[in-house]
């Protein structure tokens, strides 16, 4: 068997990966999505199945009101002493000179749960992870914030001992054991020991296309102690903007039963419009940042080395001793909407979904209009990652809006000022009709735009659903819509998908390292609580690459040129 990369399709980032007996586990970052933390779980490395979503309960996580790609950073997954430890970071601000944060614990036996309630750790720094030392002790490790103006904010990495019987960290203890490279922003780090030293892997550069993933190591815990591998970085493809794979970097090492090594990396694949330069802009990474796998081996000087060349290898020898893994062939999804709780592929904003939303269950959802799509504290929206680059997503709706300012359909959404979406609403004259509307960003986040306005379609008396369809084409997607079990009627409408990109976002408002989703949304601003009832939703992968016979497949090359 051979590891296609990513492993981890569409918004899967910061992966931490561990191995217990013979099952890999890895945890992804979430942010402001809900629940948070995804857990993936394999025994070939090659087919991977989501098994939990860790942070389900206000308990664990309330993000109410949190910033967009603020929430839960970087989470670390450990195996020690008989049960799983899960660090969390929930991050409060994003811009600006502070980074408000709290650093969490929590426990569980199992991979699925219970988890323990959670234990506050500290806000020194986001990206902590958890060390536990061959003779028992336990520290906490961690990119570390510096607001001072005079200062660079990643002020190196701490280390803390953590004391299991308080469940508190000893801040006597802390010191700084390294300071990064000259590439600076040195975050994500993962502490091993092997063969009697101590292994750093750290992060550097942002977590843009000039990341990379950097080695030191040291004989002991002391501060400032760690020597950084020479002839690095370990990873990174800062310098092969041919690749398939960029940004690669933060992530975490994992050994197989048999003694091999992979390291598992964020990722992203990014594409150019025809008429850009292939390298400046290096291109729009609408899937965000994914989850990458690149075997590792040691070299003569005891370094860890990526095989195949620091820029990393599409498809990645798998371990020879595997256990072959069922897992769907892809992402596809269909959902009639039976259970009365979501599927682990819904996400909602922040908070849960609960009956202030909506309910789900017996073969309809049921979305309670509340804030725009623009709200941080109140919305009623479900949605999943976009994970293959050409896809078909459908629903069925009936509404019934007040006016205008009642809105519900189907969206295209990368965060509160990035999106679009066709729904039903009413026109000046107390008419149904269909909209799109399109939020791009820029000032103030207000460059809203409708595309129909006077001469939106009319919905037909007696018309009792309408049915909503986007198709994603890689760069760009549209929208269609058809009244009962009508024809399709295209609108003519197609839209940027480059604007539902980490890249086109951080032009704008610094940091923001998610990705595209695609969902169901109702929105009232009135007040008067319109609901909205959709019969299904499906979402159908066609694949990644688009062929000469127009035809979609799955097929992958090395390079980002084919």
């Amino acid at each position: 068997m051979q590891i296609k990369n990513p492993i981890l399709p569409g918004f899967n980032s910061d992966p931490s990966i561990i191995r217990v007996e013979d099952t890999y586990y890895i945890a992804t970052s979430t942010f402001e999505w809900f629940p948070g933390v995804r857990i993936h779980a394999s025994q070939d490395l090659v087919h991977w199945n989501l098994v939990t979503n860790v942070l389900d309960t206000v308990k664990l996580v309330d993000m109410k009101g949190n910033p967009s790609s603020g929430g839960i950073w970087a989470p670390d997954l450990s195996y020690a002493d008989g049960k799983f430890w899960l660090i969390y970071t929930d991050v409060k601000i994003t811009d600006g000179a502070f980074k408000d944060m709290k650093n969490y614990l929590t426990t569980a036996e199992q991979i699925e749960g219970p988890w323990s309630a959670p234990t506050l750790v500290n806000g020194v720094g986001f990206d902590a992870s958890m060390f536990h030392d061959e003779d028992g002790r336990k520290y906490l490790v961690q990119q570390t914030w510096d607001h001072r103006e005079y200062h660079h904010p990643f002020d190196g990495i701490t280390l803390t001992e953590f004391d299991v019987e308080t469940m508190k960290l000893k801040p006597a203890t802390a010191r700084t054991i390294f300071e990064g490279t000259a590439v600076k922003l040195v975050e994500g780090p993962h502490l091993y020991k092997l063969n009697g030293e101590y292994f750093l892997f750290a992060a550097e550069g942002g977590t843009i296309f000039t990341h990379q993933e950097v080695v030191a190591r040291s004989k002991s815990l002391d501060a400032k102690s760690f020597v950084v591998e020479p002839d690095g970085p370990f990873l990174t493809n800062f310098d092969t903007p041919n690749s398939y794979l960029q940004k690669q970097g933060h992530g975490a090492l994992v050994n197989t039963p048999g003694g091999e090594w992979y390291y598992a990396s964020l990722t992203a694949r990014p594409w150019n419009h025809d008429n850009e330069s292939a390298t400046d802009p290096r291109g729009w990474s609408t899937l965000g940042r994914e989850t990458s796998l690149q075997k590792v081996y040691w070299d003569e000087q005891g370094w860890p080395r990526v095989e195949g060349g620091h820029g990393g290898k599409t498809f990645v020898d798998a371990p020879k001793d595997a256990i072959e893994t069922e897992a769907p062939a892809d992402h596809s999804q269909h959902d009639d909407f039976v259970s009365e709780k979501l599927d682990l592929n819904w996400n909602t904003l922040r908070v849960p979904f609960t009956e202030k939303m909506g309910t789900t269950g017996n073969g309809s959802l049921k979305l309670i209009g509340q804030g725009s799509l623009a709200n941080p504290f109140d919305l009623s929206l479900i949605a999943r990652r976009w994970q293959a680059f050409y896809f078909d997503a459908e629903t069925k709706v009936k509404f019934d809006p007040y006016s205008y300012q009642a809105m519900a359909g189907l969206t295209n959404y990368y965060n509160h000022s990035h999106w679009s979406w066709i729904f039903v609403t009413k026109n000046d004259e107390g008419a149904p009709v269909i909209e799109i509307g399109e939020n791009k960003g820029g000032l103030r986040n207000g460059s809203y735009s409708s595309y129909f306005k006077d001469d939106a379609p009319i919905i037909p008396v007696g018309t009792e659903w309408v049915r909503f369809k986007t198709e994603v084409r890689k760069e760009s997607y549209t929208y269609l819509y058809a009244f009962d079990d009508g024809d399709w009627i295209e609108t003519g409408i197609t839209l940027d998908a480059a604007v539902l990109s980490d890249d086109y976002v951080v032009r704008e408002y610094g940091g923001f390292f998610t990705g595209a989703y695609v969902g169901l949304a109702a929105v009232d601003y009135s007040g008067y609580d319109s609901t909205a009832e959709f019969d299904f939703f499906d979402y159908k992968e066609l694949g990644d690459y688009l062929e000469a016979d127009g035809s979609f497949s799955w097929r992958a090359a090395e390079t980002r040129y084919f």
